[in-house]
């Protein structure tokens, strides 16, 4: 497995006005992260290292079927006793089907909501009201990356996973081609994250394609 990272005419969009908005709901933990890290968006063992562990499963409409893969998300408790103004930031990783709560968050993030010291009874709620808005993603040093997956067979299938996508903009599909080549060939996805494509021999170009259009 290799990661690759492409250097790439990358037009900016924001997210749209209900993205930052801030919304409220209710937010649940799972009290393994590897049931995070496992997730529907197919990142694996690499999850674990996204903002310290801590990792979310948004409902359906943050999930956007796969889109919303590594959305960043600040999340604040209501509960001013026990937590803290700031709350703290989650990136999405799975899809969360339960219809009580827009999250089920990673029990290192669920108390990471909390004051200092209270960590552990902000855990014992199990359940609290909160607050959030999608913010923008920060991984300091990483560059977007492509990675091509294990089960890519040279000449004929590629598998791609798109990482460490910063801002708040969203690949909705992505398009390969040979650089003497203009025409270009779309990657299927069952999810947007993960893309891959039956007919790859010698491509030398990717093109994202985000919510505002192709880059």
């Amino acid at each position: 497995m290799a990661i690759f990272l492409c250097f790439l005419f990358f037009l900016i969009s924001s997210a749209t006005a209900c993205d930052r908005c801030v919304h409220h709901t209710k937010v649940a933990y799972f009290s393994k992260a590897s049931a995070l890290s496992s997730g529907a968006c197919g990142y694996g063992s690499l999850a674990l290292g996204f903002y310290g562990g801590h990792l979310a499963a948004g409902v359906p409409s943050l999930f956007k079927d796969g889109a919303g893969c590594g959305a960043c998300i600040q999340i604040r408790c209501k509960n001013t006793t026990l937590c803290s103004r700031a709350g703290t930031t989650v990136i999405l990783t799975d899809l969360n089907r339960n219809n009580q709560t827009d999250f089920v968050l990673s029990s290192r993030a669920f108390m990471a909501m909390a004051n200092k010291g209270m960590g552990q009874q902000v855990l014992k709620l199990g359940l609290v009201d909160v607050e959030y808005k999608r913010v923008l993603c920060n991984y300091n040093k990483q560059n977007l990356a492509i990675r091509v997956e294990e089960m890519s067979q040279k000449p004929h299938y590629l598998a791609i996973k798109v990482l460490y996508q910063g801002g708040q903009t969203e690949i909705v599909g992505m398009d390969v081609a040979q650089v003497k080549d203009k025409q270009t060939t779309p990657l299927k996805s069952e999810l947007f994250i993960n893309l891959h494509s039956a007919d790859t021999n010698h491509v030398d170009i990717f093109r994202l394609i985000h919510q505002d259009g192709p880059t």
